[in-house]
């Protein structure tokens, strides 16, 4: 019989299938929200009273994550600091007997010493931001999450994935249906077999033109990946823009492994986006007792 959490590979040999680390590319500049991201990661960009970061790192947690690698760049320092402890602000509740507040501020804080970070010293593209967090990963499947996908759900979106994963094995990225006019945003699947909730990929275009996409099917924020993808990311081959291509390295590891794309439940919001962000700030503080009614008032009030 085989052991809970792990899988047989097409040679024979048995292999974990546990995701114990995740990898989160904020390396970028956010040039899209400037004034904002000048000399603040757009990571931190909050929606309601919470950052980005925080959101992506909570959902890790929850679907069992124990390893948070943060590939970043000069300036976002911050970041690092927001998973650590804050003994002055700590200090100052604990005086004011803001008990409440202050466990909520260390309820989700990483154990100390899973939280690490390495730079990417040049942007060139989310290939090269997970192939530099191969020293991190070692031999073992691990998580890409890219934060500026914000998934609002019952189950937390990784969660839903690793569940899968678990009787899957081999690679698998989330995925939904997008209008044929925006498939040239996107890494679209060439589908070899669709039940509803999985796809088996054939094949993988990176931001292919409407004309010739092979689908709307389109690769969104969340990837388990097998670490044989650093081989591939190795070469560092340039592709569409001129960068190095995550959804390159994923179409040429395909001879040696499966791939599979999962729709999800819930609802995604690009906050990379100012719209996408305004309406996940609306839907999150709709979603909260404390904000909810007050803000569905203001609705109503103002016929918007």
């Amino acid at each position: 019989m085989q052991e809970a959490g792990t899988i047989t590979d097409h040679f024979g040999v048995r292999m974990s299938n546990r995701v114990r680390k995740a990898v989160f590319p904020v390396a970028g500049l956010g040039t899209r929200f400037l004034p904002a991201t000048k000399v603040m990661p757009k990571e931190m960009l909050t929606v309601v009273d919470k950052p980005l970061i925080q959101y992506a790192v909570e959902e890790a947690a929850a679907a069992g994550v124990e390893e948070f690698i943060f590939v970043t760049s000069r300036g976002k320092q911050v970041l690092e600091d927001h998973f650590d402890r804050a003994p002055e602000l700590e200090d100052t509740l604990a005086l004011r007997g803001k008990d409440e507040l202050l466990e909520q501020l260390r309820s989700w804080l990483p154990k100390a010493g899973t939280v690490v970070s390495t730079r990417q010293q040049e942007p060139l593209g989310l290939g090269h931001a997970v192939w530099c967090a191969r020293e991190f990963i070692g031999d073992e499947p691990f998580a890409v999450l890219l934060v500026d996908d914000l998934i609002k759900s019952q189950t937390p979106c990784l969660k839903q994935m690793v569940e899968v994963h678990k009787g899957l094995g081999g690679s698998l990225v989330l995925v939904e249906d997008v209008p044929r006019a925006f498939t040239n945003r996107y890494g679209i699947l060439d589908v070899e077999s669709d039940d509803g909730r999985l796809v088996k990929v054939r094949g993988f275009v990176e931001k292919p033109d409407s004309a010739v996409a092979p689908s709307t099917m389109s690769i969104i924020g969340r990837y388990i990946l097998q670490p044989q993808i650093f081989d591939y990311l190795a070469k560092q081959q340039r592709g569409a823009g001129n960068e190095i291509q995550l959804t390159d390295a994923m179409a040429a590891m395909l001879e040696t492994g499966a791939y599979h794309g999962m729709r999800y439940e819930g609802r995604r919001y690009d906050c990379g986006d100012k719209l996408g962000f305004l309406k996940a700030n609306i839907a999150f503080a709709l979603d909260r007792d404390d904000l909810g009614a007050g803000l569905r008032d203001f609705i109503r009030e103002t016929g918007i």
